[in-house]
Protein backbone atom coordinates (compact mmCIF):
# COMPACT_ATOMS: atom_id res chain seq x y z
CA UNK A 1 0.00 0.00 0.00
CA UNK A 2 1.11 3.56 -0.71
CA UNK A 3 1.03 4.36 3.01
CA UNK A 4 4.29 2.45 3.48
CA UNK A 5 6.17 4.11 0.61
CA UNK A 6 8.03 6.57 2.86
CA UNK A 7 8.28 4.40 5.96
CA UNK A 8 11.50 2.52 6.79
CA UNK A 9 9.61 -0.80 6.82
CA UNK A 10 6.42 -2.29 5.38
CA UNK A 11 4.18 -3.20 3.83
CA UNK A 12 4.02 -6.35 5.88
CA UNK A 13 2.91 -9.78 4.64
CA UNK A 14 0.55 -10.27 7.59
CA UNK A 15 -0.55 -8.86 10.96
CA UNK A 16 1.98 -10.98 12.87
CA UNK A 17 4.91 -9.56 10.88
CA UNK A 18 3.66 -6.02 11.46
CA UNK A 19 3.15 -6.67 15.17
CA UNK A 20 6.70 -8.07 15.42
CA UNK A 21 8.15 -5.00 13.70
CA UNK A 22 6.16 -2.62 15.93
CA UNK A 23 7.39 -4.40 19.06
CA UNK A 24 10.97 -3.94 17.84
CA UNK A 25 10.25 -0.27 17.06
CA UNK A 26 8.84 0.37 20.53
CA UNK A 27 11.77 -1.39 22.20
CA UNK A 28 14.23 1.27 21.03
CA UNK A 29 15.47 3.45 23.87
CA UNK A 30 14.65 6.76 22.16
CA UNK A 31 11.17 5.85 20.88
CA UNK A 32 7.87 6.25 22.70
CA UNK A 33 5.16 4.92 20.39
CA UNK A 34 1.48 5.65 20.99
CA UNK A 35 -1.53 3.84 19.61
CA UNK A 36 -4.12 6.30 18.35
CA UNK A 37 -7.68 5.23 19.06
CA UNK A 38 -10.84 6.73 17.59
CA UNK A 39 -14.53 6.01 17.31
CA UNK A 40 -15.05 5.19 13.65
CA UNK A 41 -18.73 4.34 13.95
CA UNK A 42 -20.00 7.67 15.26
CA UNK A 43 -21.10 8.92 18.66
CA UNK A 44 -21.19 6.35 21.44
CA UNK A 45 -19.19 3.67 19.64
CA UNK A 46 -16.12 2.15 21.21
CA UNK A 47 -12.76 3.67 20.30
CA UNK A 48 -10.62 1.27 18.29
CA UNK A 49 -6.95 1.44 17.25
CA UNK A 50 -6.67 3.46 14.02
CA UNK A 51 -2.98 4.33 13.83
CA UNK A 52 0.19 5.34 15.58
CA UNK A 53 2.35 8.36 16.39
CA UNK A 54 5.76 8.31 18.04
CA UNK A 55 7.85 10.68 20.09
CA UNK A 56 11.45 10.04 19.11
CA UNK A 57 14.90 11.46 19.65
CA UNK A 58 13.89 12.96 22.98
CA UNK A 59 16.96 14.69 24.35
CA UNK A 60 16.03 15.97 27.83
CA UNK A 61 19.40 17.67 28.27
CA UNK A 62 18.60 19.84 25.23
CA UNK A 63 14.83 19.84 25.83
CA UNK A 64 14.09 18.71 22.28
CA UNK A 65 12.09 15.87 20.73
CA UNK A 66 10.65 14.76 17.41
CA UNK A 67 7.17 13.58 16.48
CA UNK A 68 7.06 11.13 13.64
CA UNK A 69 6.49 7.61 12.36
CA UNK A 70 2.85 8.61 11.97
CA UNK A 71 0.40 6.41 10.10
CA UNK A 72 -3.35 5.81 10.07
CA UNK A 73 -5.99 3.42 8.78
CA UNK A 74 -7.76 4.63 5.63
CA UNK A 75 -11.02 5.25 7.55
CA UNK A 76 -9.51 8.13 9.55
CA UNK A 77 -7.15 9.71 7.05
CA UNK A 78 -8.02 13.34 6.29
CA UNK A 79 -10.04 13.62 9.52
CA UNK A 80 -9.24 15.47 12.75
CA UNK A 81 -7.66 12.34 14.25
CA UNK A 82 -4.06 13.17 13.27
CA UNK A 83 -4.45 16.83 14.20
CA UNK A 84 -5.71 15.94 17.67
CA UNK A 85 -3.05 13.26 18.26
CA UNK A 86 -0.31 15.73 17.30
CA UNK A 87 -1.88 18.51 19.37
CA UNK A 88 -2.05 16.33 22.49
CA UNK A 89 1.56 15.18 22.11
CA UNK A 90 2.85 18.67 21.33
CA UNK A 91 1.02 20.02 24.37
CA UNK A 92 2.57 17.29 26.54
CA UNK A 93 6.06 17.92 25.16
CA UNK A 94 5.94 21.69 25.56
CA UNK A 95 3.85 22.02 28.72
CA UNK A 96 4.81 18.91 30.73
CA UNK A 97 8.25 17.88 29.49
CA UNK A 98 9.38 21.48 29.02
CA UNK A 99 10.64 21.02 25.47
CA UNK A 100 12.13 24.10 23.81
CA UNK A 101 12.00 22.64 20.32
CA UNK A 102 9.95 20.02 18.52
CA UNK A 103 11.05 18.54 15.21
CA UNK A 104 9.25 16.95 12.25
CA UNK A 105 11.26 15.20 9.56
CA UNK A 106 9.99 13.47 6.45
CA UNK A 107 10.99 12.27 3.02
CA UNK A 108 11.07 15.32 0.76
CA UNK A 109 8.79 13.46 -1.67
CA UNK A 110 6.15 12.86 1.03
CA UNK A 111 3.94 15.83 0.17
CA UNK A 112 1.10 14.90 2.59
CA UNK A 113 3.55 14.80 5.51
CA UNK A 114 5.12 18.11 4.52
CA UNK A 115 1.67 19.69 4.25
CA UNK A 116 0.67 18.28 7.66
CA UNK A 117 3.77 19.78 9.30
CA UNK A 118 3.03 23.23 7.90
CA UNK A 119 -0.67 22.93 8.72
CA UNK A 120 0.19 22.14 12.35
CA UNK A 121 2.35 25.25 12.59
CA UNK A 122 5.83 23.82 12.12
CA UNK A 123 8.27 25.97 10.16
CA UNK A 124 10.37 24.69 7.28
CA UNK A 125 14.07 24.62 8.18
CA UNK A 126 15.79 22.94 5.29
CA UNK A 127 16.60 19.91 3.21
CA UNK A 128 19.21 17.29 4.11
CA UNK A 129 20.24 15.89 0.74
CA UNK A 130 20.89 12.14 0.52
CA UNK A 131 20.32 11.99 4.26
CA UNK A 132 19.25 8.33 4.42
CA UNK A 133 18.89 5.21 2.33
CA UNK A 134 15.33 3.89 2.66
CA UNK A 135 14.41 0.64 0.94
CA UNK A 136 17.51 0.93 -1.23
CA UNK A 137 16.80 4.49 -2.42
CA UNK A 138 18.38 7.82 -1.54
CA UNK A 139 16.15 9.90 0.69
CA UNK A 140 16.36 13.65 0.95
CA UNK A 141 14.90 14.65 4.33
CA UNK A 142 12.84 17.79 4.84
CA UNK A 143 13.18 19.30 8.33
CA UNK A 144 10.60 21.36 10.20
CA UNK A 145 10.58 22.74 13.74
CA UNK A 146 8.32 24.40 16.28
CA UNK A 147 9.75 26.38 19.21
CA UNK A 148 8.40 26.88 22.70
CA UNK A 149 7.98 30.61 21.96
CA UNK A 150 5.65 29.68 19.05
CA UNK A 151 3.66 27.07 20.94
CA UNK A 152 1.23 29.27 22.94
CA UNK A 153 -0.19 30.91 19.80
CA UNK A 154 -0.05 27.72 17.73
CA UNK A 155 -1.51 25.55 20.51
CA UNK A 156 -4.43 27.95 21.00
CA UNK A 157 -5.10 27.98 17.26
CA UNK A 158 -5.12 24.18 17.01
CA UNK A 159 -7.35 23.81 20.09
CA UNK A 160 -9.79 26.40 18.73
CA UNK A 161 -9.95 24.60 15.39
CA UNK A 162 -10.36 21.16 17.00
CA UNK A 163 -12.84 21.96 19.74
CA UNK A 164 -14.61 25.21 18.88
CA UNK A 165 -14.69 26.33 15.25
CA UNK A 166 -13.21 24.58 12.23
CA UNK A 167 -14.71 26.95 9.65
CA UNK A 168 -11.33 28.65 9.06
CA UNK A 169 -8.60 26.39 7.60
CA UNK A 170 -6.12 25.34 10.27
CA UNK A 171 -3.21 26.39 8.05
CA UNK A 172 -4.55 29.95 8.16
CA UNK A 173 -4.77 29.89 11.96
CA UNK A 174 -1.28 28.43 12.49
CA UNK A 175 0.49 30.55 9.87
CA UNK A 176 3.44 32.30 11.54
CA UNK A 177 2.78 35.92 12.44
CA UNK A 178 4.05 38.30 9.79
CA UNK A 179 4.06 35.76 6.94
Amino acid sequence: EAMWRYMPAGPFPDAAAMRNYLHQWQAQADVMAFTVRASTGGEGTEAVPVGSISMMNHRPEHRTAELGYIWYAPAVRRTKVNTEANYLLLRHCFEVLGCRRMEWKCDSLNLPSRAAALRLGYRFEGLFRQHLIVKGLNRDTTWFSMLDSEWPRTGRAIARWLYEDDSVPLSTLTKPAGS
